[in-house]
């Protein structure tokens, strides 16, 4: 690789690192094509993208962006870049389920925005709420009260209804 196709490879991790929300280092070693095809299309499903770059050429693009600077410490070995836009959740539960299933694609460290996190928190950011969930949540604790609304202002009618169906069966007696 010659260094105009190396500068470019740096240009393109800076712009993956600045376009993401989160960026996850997970260690790929011993998993086989098919594994990591799959593993790819989970990924894509979700809307995140799943690099593999050379350390060296990684680890130049986070010192040109004085970002990111505790992952230059995990560069070493086969490492795989997910990055992602809105659902930062998505990468640890894909993480997660794997690892746990098999043993390997283990998490080295991810960001979330400018916030570091170890591999070891994978338990913690996999059990995270998705942006979905955290939506639906909010549009039941609104829907909530404006049923209860709905309800009262029904049984108040139905009272008044009740009410002057009482008072026209009186008057008609």
């Amino acid at each position: 690789m010659n260094k105009t196709e190396k500068e470019e490879l740096v240009a393109q991790i800076s712009e993956h690192l600045n376009q993401s929300t989160a960026v996850f280092l997970v260690d790929y070693s011993g998993i086989n094509v098919a594994d990591i095809s799959q593993l790819r299309r989970e990924f894509l499903k979700e809307g995140l993208t799943y690099k593999v770059f050379k350390n060296t050429l990684f680890k130049k693009s986070i010192t040109d962006l004085e970002k990111f600077d505790k992952f230059g410490d995990l560069l070493e070995g086969m490492n795989g870049f997910i990055f992602t836009g809105e659902n930062y959740v998505a990468p640890a539960k894909i993480i997660k389920k794997y690892f746990d299933k098999e043993k390997k694609f283990k998490l080295k460290g991810c960001y979330i925005e400018d916030q570091y996190f170890d591999g070891d928190k994978l338990d913690v950011l996999a059990s995270m709420p998705t942006k979905d969930e955290v939506m639906a949540s909010i549009v039941g604790s609104i829907a909530a009260p404006a049923s209860g609304i709905v309800g009262a202002i029904s049984a108040v009618i139905r009272d008044v209804v009740g009410v002057i169906d009482a008072i026209s069966k009186r008057e008609a007696a």
